[in-house]
This record gives structure tokens, sequence and C-alpha cells, in this order.
């Protein structure tokens, strides 16, 4: 199975406003995205599912057009959110203050079935709070190992609710540092151990009822002008992924790449061993850029050849 997950960041926001949503109305243009994604017969692949992570302002109209999609073509997708927060809604508990923040049970209630928890851009964010909160005394190790914990408490109120959950980790460039390329893999193995063991503790009483999946995001490696790993590089880095999954809960957890599936990359990175999938987010890096549900066909009919789907 060839798992494919989207990242629509915040497509809630019209390129007049400075964002990439392709319509004036969010709405309409997630609308027409579930449509066109219907169309192109991406729901219809049992062994490729799809997974669309919305802004939450986005979740309803996109559950509301996939409702509306026959039910054999959707057969194969998923909306789920970017995020929840590490405490939720419980009965006879707390039932509603969360004013700014995003409780998995919410997310639940309004059609998610899944959830993307420890983006990059989410650990970047934690850490950049935390570290301000220390007064600029920063030690890396430690904030990085905070930003875990408040990510492991996310992940288990996803998978208490009945979400399925992709977790991601990556490296940052300080953490893989310099070197030779076997120095440089040794700080990755430690850094990824630490945030495997401490954002994933306690998920396995879930394998089973929920999918867990590992999201690689080499960090150092994503956004404009940055170069990608070598398939290579790649399939050495989740080859070690899988391995620590097994020690963790006895089993290979599915691992996707996470810094971005692409037309020029989806064949050669989905044909290698350790990978199960890939996370997509725009599929236009020049002109107009943003997502088109014509260029995701394309990117995983790349990826199901190579996966030899």
């Amino acid at each position: 199975m060839l798992d494919i997950f989207v990242n629509l960041k915040r497509f809630e926001v019209s390129r007049a406003l400075g964002g990439v949503c392709g319509e004036g109305s969010p709405k309409v243009w997630i609308e027409n995205v579930i449509g066109q994604i219907a169309a192109c017969g991406l729901g219809k692949n049992a062994d490729t599912p799809l997974t669309l992570f919305l802004p939450e302002a986005l979740v309803i109209p996109a559950v509301d057009a996939l409702s509306r999609v026959p039910a054999e073509e959707r057969r194969s997708l998923a909306i789920g959110c970017q995020g929840v927060h590490r405490e939720d809604i419980r009965k006879g508990g707390n039932f509603g203050a969360f004013s700014s923040s995003r409780p998995a049970t919410a997310m639940k209630a309004i059609g998610c079935t899944a959830a993307m928890i420890g983006h990059s851009e989410e650990r970047r964010e934690k850490a950049g709070v935390i570290a301000a909160h220390l007064g600029g005394q920063t030690d890396a190790a430690a904030i990085s190992e905070t930003v875990s914990r408040l990510i492991n408490q996310e992940a288990l109120r996803a998978l208490e609710t009945g979400l399925d959950v992709l977790i991601c980790v990556g490296e940052t460039a300080e953490e893989r540092s310099t070197g030779t390329p076997e120095e440089q893999m040794r700080r990755v193995e430690v850094t990824l151990g630490r945030q495997m063991e401490t954002s994933l503790a306690g998920t396995a009483a879930f394998l089973g009822e929920r999918r867990l999946v590992i999201g690689y995001e080499p960090i150092w490696a994503i956004g404009p002008g940055k170069t990608p790993p070598a398939p290579e590089a790649i399939e050495q880095v989740t080859a070690f992924v899988k391995k620590a999954s097994k020690a963790m809960f006895g089993q290979e957890l599915p691992v996707v790449y996470g810094g971005g599936l692409k037309e020029e990359n989806a064949r050669a990175i989905a044909a290698l061993p350790s990978i199960d999938g890939g996370l997509v987010a725009l599929t236009r890096f020049t002109g107009e850029i943003g997502f088109y549900p014509e260029e995701l066909a394309t990117i995983i009919d790349q990826a199901r050849a190579g996966a030899g789907c």
C-alpha cells in the first residue's frame, strides 16, 4: 500500500490577500478541489489511500463536498486536520475552554478522520516559543525534547479520539551538522531516535485500532532554493526509522517521505524499499504556484509506478 498525504497549508487565504488559494472564495475552491480529485479517479485506488490535511476553516465544506461524491469514487479519500491540541474535551470534564485551540474531539465531530502531528513548521514554532521563554538561554537538546513531549500529548489525544495519525520527525541543519556522511548519519540517528522515543511514547496501545504513520522530513532540505537529499540518502534514514519503529513496537510502522513529493522525484522516492508513500504540499513551484488536482494526479501516477502499484 502507498499512503499519500496532502498538506494544504493556508489555502483558505486567497491570492488577493497574499495566500495561494486560486479562488476568491476558499469554500468554492475546496469544493472544486474535492470534485476534481474525484474526477481524476484518485478516490478509487484502494492500494493508494489519499488524505487531505486542511486548515480548520476548510474542513466542513470539504467533508460536505466529499459526501456528494459517489461512494465508489471516494472509498480511499479522507479529510484530516493539521494538528490537534495537547488537551481535549471530556465528558464530565472540560467541555469547551479551548477558544484558541483545536481539540481532537472537535475535529472528529466536524468530519476529520486523521490528524497530522509534529510537522516541521509546528516543531519550529514550538521550539521558538520555548526558547523565548527561556530568555535566550537555549539548550537545543532540551528544547527539542520538550517539543517532542508536547507533540506526544497531541498524538495521544488524536489517537484516543479515534483519529489516524501521521506523526512527523526530522533533523535540522544544526542537528545534522557537518563532517563526513557517516558522522552526519550518526547525528541524524541520535536526533530521530530521541524524537521517536518521546513523540511516540504510549502510542503502541492504539496499533490495530488506528493507523499510525511516520513522516520523515529532512528539515534542512525543505524550502525554496534548498537541495533535496538523494534517494539513497533518504533510503538510509528511512531504513533507520523503520528499524527504530520495530524496536519500539515489535513491528515496522509505515514511513513516508515528508520532504515533498513532486513529479520529478515521486517515482524514484516511491521505489525505495523503506518508503511507503509521501507528503505533498504545493504541486507547482513556478509561475502561478499553488495546488492543482491534475498535477497531484500526475505525482501519484509517478509514485504508483515507482512502487509497482
